[in-house]
């Protein structure tokens, strides 16, 4: 309780079959037979089957005889066969014989009369022809836009043209249709918007309209959206006539903001030519597209974004979207500069940085965060998430109107990476979304040096967001104004839906990987194309030119303005004497560490609480707090055991986490508490969340109902994730000091699942990025005979990666197992009461304390192995002589100050806190007890692992194992 309350911190394509050319010879369906008593001619009859072996040679020979002279068969089949030969269903093609009375006169007028009558069924069948003609544009048109600029490469890595996308007057035959019929009208359906205001359209012309929306720069991936109103939807955006027409003034905006993001990269290409810098060159309207985005998410009320991105481009981000001081971008550069900060530092394209500024377009506030980031692509999407995910829950943002997120990602990464599909996962679930992330792809085609067509399985590298039914606007990055409308498209689809979706940038990059690469040693035809591609601020400059929007000289006198903020903020950061990491901060903290402009005092209060508090949460654990609600017989019991602790003024685990969450929310301070089966628990320990057993998904949460003006407590199970759903509590994290951020593996051993958001946030964040978080990882951990993956959280790693700074940084506690119900590991009220703290090292309080100079040995052990030496000493009756001292916090060491002969761990070896504790004892002093150095954690076989623990409790209470080393 004291550690815990320290830390306080998926529609199937319909496609057209082709209709055959001789309907005469197809088998007319079968109907029901019917009787009138009058045959009408103005309507045939039912068509009933009446071929077999023979009938079939007879009308056959009619046919041909027919052919040679119409007047050697009955007029009745002369009747049919010209019908037939002319295109009509053999329903429609049919003519009875005349009833009694009327003459073949009759049947001629009967015949004309039918003759005169409109080809139904051929009308359906073109209007369906069109209809599916529509819906093929709609489902695979993006096949065949012209997404590259470079003209050379298929976005979707297949050069074929879908049958049923209409790129000749020849393919027209797939729906049964011809050339003549290009002229004829047609009603359009009610699922597209291509008409307007018109409700019937020639052929060739919806033909036309369905090209411009679909084929062009522009490719729409939406049909597999199992919305109707969804699907609706987009197909206005993209389908109306005269939807993409910009003003005056939105057309001289692209032009200033694509002259930013050009000459910005010029200008660092001409200053520091060998650099690395991942520049933007062959992306440049990702800048335009970013603001075109926030601009309109603004407008829509956003009043904070959070951003997270790969290092290609962001320091054109930073200075053209965030408006990071241009000086404090250029002086990154300066070598000799030392930094003002301790820790590591970053390269200048990993930094993050947070602005408060106005948004000049709509005129309002708005709160810019760019996430500090690793070279671990993609790794940093969860933790946007998840600090997006606070700042909605501080401003109380249900809906996420004032906080959204966006994502940059790479083309390769996004295809490649795992950890994209486990966030995109996260997006709709109850504890987890952010009410939509706007995802920009910048897929340059390439990557580093890897073809597109051997670096995934899938068309496009943003096939992965269809999991989550987020549409997919691809793009052509050289057309900037299509860039633009597909942006404020997507800003529109997040503040009216609430869900994800994604912008594929296809563009190209003109570098190598990096400024210093040759690209032409693994893309040389690629490579060619690009040094002969022009520019896209050049190309766009000259169509605005050409339309008469801006003069030669207006552009011109642009590219100075910018040359010269450029130039100017160069010569001030010459006057820049020394680094400040502490500038680039993506979450700050006002007012945790200064209290009026003074530093703060960050010593740790008494944690203990009063006796009517721990009672109170006690019995609040032990009750339901709502009426008429039923649990499980089982559930009852642990709730009346949790009764019976409390009068006898006793805690065990779960009681203890119980309290110290309990008497943060009672304080103010948010918990949230999250990870695979922790409402109830991996063990069944904590029962968290209650149900009702007679009432389907009506829960009760008690730590809700702890105090009338408490925090709320947030308890969720998360998705079956380690990487992503780590990263995302660390993003939630990051977002304030007040409140407490634990995520539970559901074993220990899990842990490592998400091992990069340890090794490269958690761990070095604070020396990278001068940036604190106080999230704490609850791992299971103890060798009980389950295996080498239900045994170890591998202390030894976190050992490894210690930080000498030991405030508020995250906490590591490897949790009991057994422990959670063992009769002895439990504590009573006297150690929790006020004046009391956390113990970093428990001594023995035991028989050895009365005479201490007859100890021989001094055991130092951590965990659960505490017990079984206790129960060992017992049985050997030497309790006087062996003294057993507690370590219940490694590191930062605990025990510098004591004086041990002997240290033992039930963990190989290797993976001992002695091991890696090199403050602790003097290894000379120290000596080993435990098991012998293993790859595996742990044994599978439970005989071998009771063989291992007697051997290891038969070298610890050996006092003549070590006389030797003494």
């Amino acid at each position: 309780m004291h550690r815990l309350r320290t830390c306080a911190a998926r529609l199937r394509p319909i496609t057209a079959s082709q209709t055959a050319k001789n309907l005469s010879q197809q088998r007319p369906a079968a109907t029901p037979r019917t009787f009138q008593p009058f045959r009408c001619y103005m309507a045939p009859v039912a068509a009933e089957p009446f071929l077999n072996g023979t009938s079939s040679n007879y009308v056959e020979e009619m046919y041909y005889a027919w052919l040679e002279n119409p007047k050697s068969v009955h007029k009745s089949w002369d009747i049919f066969f010209r019908n037939a030969n002319a295109g009509a269903p053999p329903g429609s093609a049919y003519q009875s014989p005349p009833p009694m009375g009327v003459s073949l006169a009759g049947l001629a007028q009967a015949q004309s009369l039918v003759g005169a009558q409109p080809n139904v069924e051929k009308l359906v069948e073109d209007h369906l022809a069109v209809q599916s003609l529509i819906r093929a544009y709609q489902i695979r048109g993006h096949h065949v836009a012209q997404l590259d600029p470079l003209g050379i490469m298929d976005a979707d890595l297949d050069s074929c043209v879908p049958t049923d996308i209409i790129t000749s007057s020849d393919k027209l035959g797939f729906y049964g249709l011809e050339e003549s019929d290009l002229d004829k009208v047609f009603r359009l359906p009610t699922t597209t918007f291509i008409g307007g205001n018109e409700s019937a359209l020639p052929l060739r012309e919806i033909i036309r309209r369905l090209e411009m929306a679909y084929c062009q720069h522009i490719g729409v991936e939406f049909m597999f959206i199992n919305d109707l109103d969804q699907c609706q939807w987009i197909r206005q955006k993209f389908e109306r006539p005269g939807v993409m027409q910009f003003s005056l003034e939105e057309k001289r905006t692209l032009l200033a903001r694509m002259v930013r993001s050009t000459r910005f990269e010029e200008f660092l290409q001409r200053k520091w030519s060998s650099e690395k810098r991942f520049g933007l060159e062959g992306c440049e309207s990702l800048i335009p597209a970013l603001k075109t985005i926030i601009d309109k998410s603004s407008e829509k009320g956003v009043d904070t974004v959070i951003m997270g991105m790969p290092h290609r481009g962001r320091l054109n981000v930073l200075a053209n979207v965030i408006r990071k001081e241009l000086e404090q971008i250029f002086c990154q550069f300066d070598s000799k500069l030392e930094s003002a900060d301790e820790g590591s530092g970053d390269v200048k394209y990993h930094l993050g940085m947070y602005h408060r500024r106005i948004n000049r377009v709509t005129d309002r506030n708005i709160t810019l965060s760019l996430v500090a980031n690793p070279s671990h692509l993609e790794a940093v999407n969860p933790v946007v998430q998840g600090k997006t995910k606070a700042e909605q829950f501080y401003c109380g943002d249900t809906d996420g109107n004032r906080v959204m997120s966006i994502l940059l990602h790479g083309d390769a990464a996004f295809a490649g990476q795992g950890i994209v599909y486990e966030t995109f996962h996260l997006s709709d679930l109850p504890s987890y979304t952010t009410h939509g992330t706007v995802h920009v792809v910048a897929n340059n085609q390439i990557g580093f040096t890897t073809d597109p067509r051997m670096a995934r399985s899938s068309p496009y590298p943003t096939d992965v967001a269809r999991v989550v039914n987020a549409p997919i606007f691809h793009v052509n990055a050289d057309d900037p104004e299509a860039v633009m409308y597909v942006c404020t498209v997507a800003a529109e689809w997040r503040a009216t839906f609430h869900k994800d979706v994604v912008v594929d940038l296809v563009c190209y990059r003109r570098n190598g990987h990096n400024e210093m690469d040759e690209p032409m040693f693994t893309q040389p035809l690629m490579y060619k194309q690009i040094k002969k591609q022009k520019g896209v601020l050049q190309k766009y400059a000259e169509k605005l030119i050409a339309e008469g929007a801006v003069s030669r000289q207006e552009y011109e006198e642009e590219i100075s303005k910018y040359d010269k903020i450029c130039e100017e903020a160069h010569a001030r950061s010459k006057d820049e004497k020394i680094l400040h990491i502490k500038h680039w901060l993506d979450s700050p903290w006002p007012g945790f560490f200064t209290l009026d402009g003074q530093p703060k005092s960050m010593s740790c209060p008494s944690t203990g609480l009063p006796e009517e508090e721990l009672t109170h949460i006690g019995q609040v654990a032990s009750s339901v707090p709502v009426e008429d609600f039923t649990i499980h017989g089982g559930l009852s019991r642990i709730l009346k055991g949790r009764g019976d602790m409390i009068k006898n003024r006793t805690v065990d685990w779960a009681l203890g986490e119980y309290m110290a969450f309990g008497s943060l929310l009672k304080e103010g301070i948010h918990v949230r508490l999250s990870g695979q089966d922790v409402e109830r628990g991996t063990f069944s320990h904590r029962h968290h969340v209650l149900h009702d057993q007679n009432v389907d998904k009506r829960i009760c949460i008690p730590m809700n109902h702890v105090s009338p003006n408490q925090a709320p407590y947030t308890v969720c199970n998360s998705s079956l994730s380690e990487y992503g759903v780590l990263g995302f509590e660390l993003g939630f994290a990051m977002a304030s000091p007040d409140a407490l951020v634990l995520w539970e593996a559901q074993f220990g051993d899990f842990h490592n699942t998400a091992q990069c958001i340890i090794d490269q946030f958690i761990c070095p964040g604070q020396a990278k990025w001068v940036r604190q978080n106080g999230i704490v990882l609850l791992l299971p951990h103890g060798m009980e005979g389950m295996g080498p993956e239900h045994s170890s959280a591998r202390p030894e790693r976190f050992l490894q990666m210690c930080n000498d700074d030991p405030d508020f940084n995250p906490l590591i506690v490897f949790t009991p197992k057994s422990l959670l119900r063992h009769p002895e590991a439990k504590s009573n009220f006297d150690q929790m009461l006020p004046g009391t703290h956390f113990q970093r090292v428990i001594p023995d309080d035991g028989p050895v304390t009365q005479n201490p100079s007859e100890v021989k040995r001094i055991v130092f052990c951590t965990g659960k192995v505490y017990y079984e030496l206790t129960r060992e000493r017992k049985t050997r009756n030497m309790e006087d002589s062996v003294a057993i001292t507690r370590i219940e916090q490694v590191s930062p060491s605990s025990v510098e100050h004591q004086q041990s002969p002997h240290a033992h761990h039930h963990r190989p070896c290797q993976a001992c806190a002695l091991y890696f504790d090199q403050s602790s004892p003097c290894p000379s002093v120290c000596r080993y007890a435990g098991r012998e150095p293993a790859a595996a954690p742990a044994t599978g076989n439970k005989k071998t692992h009771l063989l291992e623990l007697k051997r290891f409790l038969d070298t610890a209470f050996n006092l003549d194992a070590f006389k030797d080393h003494v």
